[in-house]
């Protein structure tokens, strides 16, 4: 390993306070590349490396490896390693669309759930909770019954330790007060399994596995795209979804437009002409 990347894994760990897990992926790809090729990773040129890289055939993985580089360049250029930064361009990734379910798909999983039990009940009453909240499945399992005031909900546990605060249907709050009167568990949490014991995240995963047929994920994104279509402004629903970038937000604006051209396509005489 060449003295530039020793000092700079150093920086990331010393300096920057980067996680072990961090350190280590920076570690395996950029010394992955020295003892390919058997030089100085600053030595080389990006041809070399761009050809270097071209292994990779997934785009995301090629990107990652792209970011290790060009950190670490960029460090080298500011402690005069090199007189120029090396910036290698990113691979292009096509845009997904989020995978979403209509509030119909979600009534037709709903019904199948047998809710004269009282896990029956907690099914039922969190796959409401996800989609009338938006709410990540960690954030929704770290709640406590305190969390929940009238109809607003107080996310304490989101991601990059925010907070946020937000409405909460009535319906999804009456279904969870009927879950929780019926499990007859006196615990803080509001999400237990048949032991009493706090939620898993597997657990949350095969529920909304077994009835509609998706992670707890997509239930996020089924209440953003419910948002959007219905007419949410972009800025309130990056709000509601905790989302430190607006970027992060406009994905599903994709989805939005592409509600409308199937609208346009149906209705308007015009575009069932062909030329």
């Amino acid at each position: 390993m060449s003295n530039e990347l020793e000092a700079f894994l150093e920086y990331i760990s010393v300096t920057k306070a980067l996680s072990k897990k961090s350190v280590e992926a920076y570690k395996s790809d950029l010394s992955q590349i020295e003892e390919t090729l058997a030089k100085p990773l600053i030595t080389l040129e990006s041809h070399t490396l761009l050809s270097t890289l071209s292994i990779y055939k997934n785009k995301r993985t090629l990107n990652r490896k792209l970011s290790s580089v060009n950190a670490f360049f960029e460090f080298c250029y500011k402690q005069h390693f090199s007189s120029q930064v090396t910036k290698l361009k990113f691979a292009k990734i096509p845009k997904l669309l989020p995978k979403f379910l209509s509030y119909k798909k979600i009534q037709e999983g709903l019904s199948l759930i047998d809710r004269s039990t009282w896990i029956g009940q907690r099914d039922y009453a969190l796959i409401l909770f996800l989609y009338a909240s938006g709410a990540r499945i960690t954030e929704c399992l770290e709640l406590s019954r305190g969390d929940i005031e009238g109809e607003w909900l107080h996310i304490r546990h989101a991601k990059g330790d925010k907070e946020r605060i937000v409405p909460l249907a009535k319906l999804a709050k009456k279904e969870i007060d009927i879950y929780l009167n019926m499990s007859g568990f006196d615990k803080e949490f509001i999400w237990c399994n048949y032991k009493g014991s706090k939620l898993s995240r597997i657990s949350a995963y095969k529920i909304t596995q077994k009835y509609l047929g998706v992670s707890p994920h997509i239930l996020r994104h089924s209440y953003a795209t419910s948002l959007i279509t219905g007419g949410a402004d972009l800025r309130v629903v990056q709000e509601l979804l905790g989302h430190s970038s607006l970027l992060t937000t406009q994905i599903y604006t994709h989805i939005q437009k592409q509600d409308l051209k199937e609208t346009v396509e149906v209705c308007h005489p015009m575009a069932k002409e062909r030329l």
